[in-house]
């Protein structure tokens, strides 16, 4: 593992070492070892004469930082990642035989990747996007990759349509904008055309997309799975990730200003957890279940534009995963991981899910593209922990170097090495379910609108208003009044008060196209509370960062007693003032005003002294940035000196709305349990319209 401090060797999940910085011979030399005399120039001939095509040192240099960047990956481009560990809650050998589900004491290592899916490498953070989720487990028996998204379910029932799908969400091909972006015409043609996507768009609509970070979301497998135990029995599985810190997301606006601030936001925020040693944690649980459970429910267990509500089959923690260590070099480990679902070890299987099915082949074939051929296993990010033994030869970059003349099996000639073992080796479960070749979607696939109502159902009101916002918002930047039209009709179908609200924010009442679905949505499925991210949110601040506004001749004692309690809390504290000097008083400001928008943090708090506070009533990036949590719903407190600044940014002191002041017995506590809420929801209708 890695060490933070002192020399020597670094050893890294593939089991490779690297020399650190400490080293003794720190001579440059070229990618075959010979030494490098001068790293400035050019070899020429004469002073003034031209380069020489004989200068290896600069043809080599040159030519391999031409060829630095390998094709991006189509789509989740843009992603961050780090290594962890992942340990076992309890023995599950009555599930599975995978060994690293079997002992608690036993640690598994783990890279875990997170995502965007629509934008390319170079986009923002922030977009209104699925996430990615990606886990590699460095098994004993081989690497198992649970490659999910931080949604449960998928727009499409078949890897068929899943082309089509990208092509449409990607920037459009005559203009190639807008990037990271839904909002247009190509991806609502698409959708509109497909009912199976309904339910996927409610999720993707709501706060999970506009995720606060990516510490703060829950993952999926989205497929159902296999579990498989020693005795050959098996059991169908959904996995979740949900993190220890609770899932929580940001506010459309907010989304938007942060992108403008810090289009790397995400990405930074996991990486300084980590590098301040808050390590972020997800429970890895299952949905556990039987082939009759599977029967009695009234879907496809192998439509993965269904979910399994909780209340039906409630979830079982298995494990915890912990990220402690960031990656040494972002392209050797985080571009260059290659996760495939078809990464599996003994004990787990597939289901015949027919976009799980497509992902097999789709995988494998996207890694040849971008890793440069079939030896991307041998790049330490991906390389197994375990033994690699069989008879694959040669290819574009070989790593390893094989001895023998046998490269084939069976052979006589070299009677050591590796066979095949049938009483360890991986075989698949005995699906009963073949039937005649045909391209048929089942009858059992046909509720497109159910669910989509059901979670509908179970938001609670802002998130509600928030759905109705973003389909307005998405909608109206769609050009083709047709399409729009059609989406309104399914809404209507979904639920007519969403279709309603939608159409009268958009002035197009009464204009829906008429849906008819295949199957009529249920009306009697009860709300799933465990579906709203409001109704089950943890009040905590630990690892939150609360802002606090400071100028020449702040007290120091108050900001240290600020400090101290949200501390206690798992939270910090950083300073913002007008300018990065030391202040008069002391105190050293962490961030420049203007650089520092409250929109970066998670609640503020305004703590200037009686002549710092009016001269900041002159000063717009103060007055915004306290408007702008005012509107984004955060937490705010405030000390005496404040007033004329609360006023000049029309904010009215009222702990109700979660307006406090701090100075004064109790205010710091009462400003702390505020801010435990995350959001001061009741403010919501005073700041935008309720659709």
């Amino acid at each position: 593992m890695k060490t933070r401090s002192g020399g020597g060797q670094e050893r890294r999940p593939g089991g490779e070492t690297h020399q650190t910085a400490r080293s003794v011979d720190q001579t440059l030399t070229t990618n075959q070892g010979v030494a490098i005399s001068d790293n400035q120039n050019s070899l020429r001939s004469g002073e003034r004469g031209p380069t020489l095509l004989e200068d290896f040192v600069l043809r080599e240099k040159i030519t391999h930082f031409d060829h630095e960047r390998i094709p991006e990956r189509i789509v989740h481009a843009r992603g961050s990642g780090a290594h962890g560990y992942f340990q076992p809650l309890k023995n599950l050998s009555n599930l599975t035989k995978a060994a690293f589900l079997q002992d608690p004491k036993k640690k598994t290592r783990v890279f875990v990747r997170f995502s965007t899916v629509a934008g390319g490498a170079g986009s923002v953070d922030t977009p209104r996007d699925v996430r990615g989720f990606a886990v590699k487990f460095y098994t004993e028996e081989g690497n198992f990759d649970l490659v999910g998204n931080n949604i449960p379910i998928f727009f499409i029932q078949d890897a068929m349509k899943f082309p089509d799908l990208v092509h449409s969400v990607k920037m459009e091909p005559d203009r190639a904008f807008p990037q990271a972006a839904s909002a247009h015409d190509t991806f609502w043609d698409f959708v509109s055309l497909m009912p199976e996507s309904m339910h996927m768009l409610m999720w993707a609509m709501s706060d999970r997309t506009i995720p606060r970070s990516l510490r703060h979301i829950e993952g999926f497998g989205v497929h159902t799975f296999r579990l498989v135990n020693a005795q050959g029995e098996s059991t169908f599985v959904k996995f979740h990730w949900r993190p220890t810190l609770g899932a929580f997301s940001t506010l459309w606006d907010e989304a938007v200003k942060i992108a403008g601030a810090d289009p790397d936001y995400q990405r930074r925020d996991l990486w300084e957890a980590i590098d301040s040693g808050n390590f972020p944690e997800w429970t890895l649980s299952i949905q556990a279940f039987d082939q009759k459970t599977a029967d009695e429910l009234d879907f496809d267990i192998l439509d993965p534009t269904k979910l399994i509500p909780e209340e039906v089959v409630p979830l079982t923690p298995i494990g915890r995963m912990v990220l402690d260590q960031n990656p040494v070099n972002f392209f050797a480990e985080t571009e260059q991981v290659a996760f495939h679902p078809g990464h599996i070890v003994p004990g787990i299987d597939f289901t015949p899910d027919p976009l799980l099915q497509g992902r097999l082949h789709s995988y494998l074939d996207t890694q040849l593209s971008r890793l440069g051929g079939p030896n991307f296993h041998e790049i330490p990010i991906n390389k197994p922990v375990c033994p690699m033994r069989n008879f694959q030869r040669d290819g574009h970059m070989r790593m390893a170097v094989p001895p023998g003349r046998v490269n084939y099996e069976p052979n006589s000639l070299a009677p050591d090495s590796p066979r095949e073992n049938p009483s360890r080796g991986f075989a698949s479960f005995p699906d009963p379910n073949a039937g005649p070749k045909t391209r048929e979607r089942p009858e059992s696939f046909a509720d497109h609108y159910s669910q989509a109502r059901q979670f509908w159902r179970s938001m609670t009101p802002p998130e509600q208003a928030h759905i109705v916002n973003a389909f307005t918002f998405e909608l109206s930047k769609v050009v083709t009044p047709a399409i729009r039209k059609r989406m309104l009709g399914h809404l209507d179908v979904i639920e007519p008060e969403l279709g309603q609200r939608v159409a009268t924010a958009m002035g197009m009442a009464g204009e829906a196209e008429k849906i008819s679905p295949a199957v009529s949505p249920r009306d009697d499925l009860d709300p799933s509370p465990e579906l709203s991210l409001i109704a089950k949110a943890p009040k905590t601040i630990q690892g939150r960062t609360v802002a606090a506004l400071v100028t020449d001749g702040s007290d120091a004692s108050a900001v240290k007693k600020l400090r101290d309690a949200l501390k206690k809390e798992g939270a910090q504290l950083k300073l913002v003032a007008p300018k990065v000097g030391t202040l008069q008083g002391g105190l050293v400001p962490d961030m420049q005003l203007d650089g520092a928008p409250s929109v970066l943090f998670d609640a503020v708090v305004a703590l200037p002294s009686e002549a710092g506070a009016k001269e900041l009533t002159g000063v717009a990036a103060a007055i915004d940035w306290l408007r702008d949590a005012f509107g984004h719903l955060k937490a705010i407190g405030f000390n005496g000196a404040t007033q004329p600044l609360l006023a000049k940014a029309c904010i009215e002191a009222d702990p109700s709305m979660g307006i406090v002041a701090i100075d004064g017995k109790g205010g710091i506590e009462a400003f702390i349990g505020t801010a435990k809420r995350h959001k001061i929801w009741e403010r919501d209708k005073l700041v935008r319209p309720q659709r």
